[in-house]
Formats: C-alpha cells, sequence, structure tokens
C-alpha cells in the first residue's frame, strides 16, 4: 500500500510532462530536402518541406510544401528513443536511389514520430534489398 501511493503521488507529477512531450500544433519543422523521396505512397519533388501536428493528441501529421502545392495528411505512430535528439531531423530510409520519409525526431523530445511504410517501400523491403537510415537536419518555427 505505500507503494501504491508513491507510485500514483510519482505519476501525478509526471504526466504532465508526458503529455506535453510531444510537437505542438502551434510549433513546425520546416527543413530543405535537395531530393525527391515518397511520403503517403506520393513520389514528391525536392524543396521546402513543413511538419506540424493537427490534433489534439499529435498523432496526424500534416507535411507540405507550398512552393509545389503538395500537402498530405499522415497518421504517426510515435515510439520512444533512448536519447532526446538534440536538433530537430526528418528521418529518410534508403533504399538504392530511391528515398522514404520514415520518421520526425523534434529536438528534446524522448520519442520519434513514426510514419507508415508505403506500397512502394514494402515491395522494396520484400526484395530485401538493404536500407540506410538518413537524418536530415530540420529547424522548429
Amino acid at each position: 500500500m505505500k507503494y501504491a501511493k508513491w507510485m500514483i503521488a510519482l505519476t501525478l507529477v509526471l504526466l504532465p510532462g508526458w503529455a506535453s512531450a510531444q510537437l505542438t500544433q502551434s510549433e513546425r519543422i520546416v527543413t530543405n530536402v535537395p531530393f525527391g523521396f515518397t511520403v503517403a505512397n506520393k513520389i514528391v519533388p525536392e524543396g521546402k518541406w513543413t511538419v506540424q501536428t493537427t490534433s489534439p493528441d499529435g498523432k496526424l501529421l500534416m507535411i507540405r510544401n507550398t512552393d509545389a502545392a503538395m500537402g498530405f495528411f499522415v497518421w504517426a505512430s510515435t515510439s520512444d528513443i533512448k536519447k532526446a535528439p538534440a536538433k530537430c531531423a526528418l528521418v529518410f530510409t534508403k533504399y538504392g536511389n530511391q528515398r522514404f520519409l520514415s520518421g520526425v525526431e523534434v529536438e528534446g523530445i524522448p520519442a520519434m514520430y513514426r510514419l507508415p511504410e508505403s506500397k512502394a517501400e514494402a515491395e522494396i523491403r520484400a526484395k530485401n534489398v538493404p536500407a540506410v537510415e538518413e537524418n536530415l537536419l530540420a529547424s522548429m518555427n
């Protein structure tokens, strides 16, 4: 019983921190991507890309490039990572010369937004093509 009280107290203290450990709707991650890539089953051009959440739980991401007049809504999951990144980054999985946006890291948050695998990426992975993960640094606005 003594430990249960401590666990409840600890949970109440840490819960607000966990709830805020995500990208807020007013924050945006912006970066210039120097290559074309695939996101949400669409091949998109290089350019200035913006990522922000659009739902209160932070799981619906809006990814857009205003210059190319392109935008997507993508449901993301979050996965814990051991150490909070020092910088924001878009995470790409590269198979040969094809890149797929696979995640978003947010500065100071020990979790990564994981994007669902596209059909094309699943087909490539099924062929056992070796993959390399690349991080492209971004800034928070």
